[in-house]
């Protein structure tokens, strides 16, 4: 099989971006293969799970910038930060940033293995204990890190607090009195700039695998979630 082939097998660009437009349709073979290998954009390393447009409609940069959510259903407003951290600090960053959560929380597995159904589906699992969690999650650091079709939300419904680790590899906080979130990442010289655009804000590629896809069925299985679709 090409490498064009394995291209269109095992990434897939995002949905949102319209037939004929894409920077990656009038590439040769070399020229992709090149492009995916790129990692490392000046002192920022990606994980093996996105890359960006071929035409760096954004370059990626660790930053971390103030944003909000507004919740329809409730007509609120949720205080939001999001932060890109480069591949070397990404996992401790994560797993620092679910302390102020709590001594229990509850968990959302993302998965959009199945690309046949459109979007994603949610598992759920409720009241773990955090170091049970933690423990389970340095586990499978590897997917988490690099499979793009993983994500992972940590949430205590009782502050109410999330934390998203999603499909990007971008760090989601949502909720009010971020503070705290805030010194945990100034504190691991994580820059706020609310200027910064993300990877998600232009075409970018998803990479995945069978190997990430049966590790996520492990993971399931460990967080106790075999029947916990939401």
């Amino acid at each position: 099989m090409g490498f064009l082939k394995k291209f269109f097998r095992n990434v897939f660009r995002d949905g949102s971006i319209p037939v004929g437009t894409s920077s990656f349709e009038r590439l040769n073979e070399e020229e992709l293969e090149a492009h995916l290998g790129v990692s490392r954009y000046g002192d920022f390393l990606l994980t093996e799970a996105v890359r960006p447009s071929y035409d760096l409609q954004v370059v990626p940069t660790q930053g971390y910038r103030h944003d909000s959510y507004r919740d329809e259903e409730n007509r609120t407003t949720v205080p939001v930060l999001m932060a890109a951290v480069s591949r070397d600090r990404l996992f401790d960053m994560f797993m620092d940033l679910i302390d102020p959560l709590g001594n229990v929380v509850d968990v959302v597995l993302e998965t959009s293995h199945d690309r046949g159904n459109q979007g994603h589906t949610d598992l759920y699992r409720e009241h773990i204990d955090v170091p049970v969690l933690k423990s389970i999650l340095w586990d499978y650091e590897d997917l988490l890190l690099n499979d793009g079709c993983t994500g992972i939300a940590v949430l205590n419904p009782g502050i109410p607090q999330e934390i998203q680790f999603d499909e990007h590899k971008l760090l989601i906080v949502y909720g009010n009195d971020l503070e705290g979130y805030e010194e945990i990442l100034q504190g691991r010289r994580v820059r706020c700039d609310d200027t910064l655009k993300f990877i998600t804000e232009a075409e970018h590629v998803h990479s995945s695998s069978d190997h990430y896809a049966s590790q996520f069925e492990e993971l399931k299985t460990r967080l106790g979630m075999d029947g916990g679709f939401m």
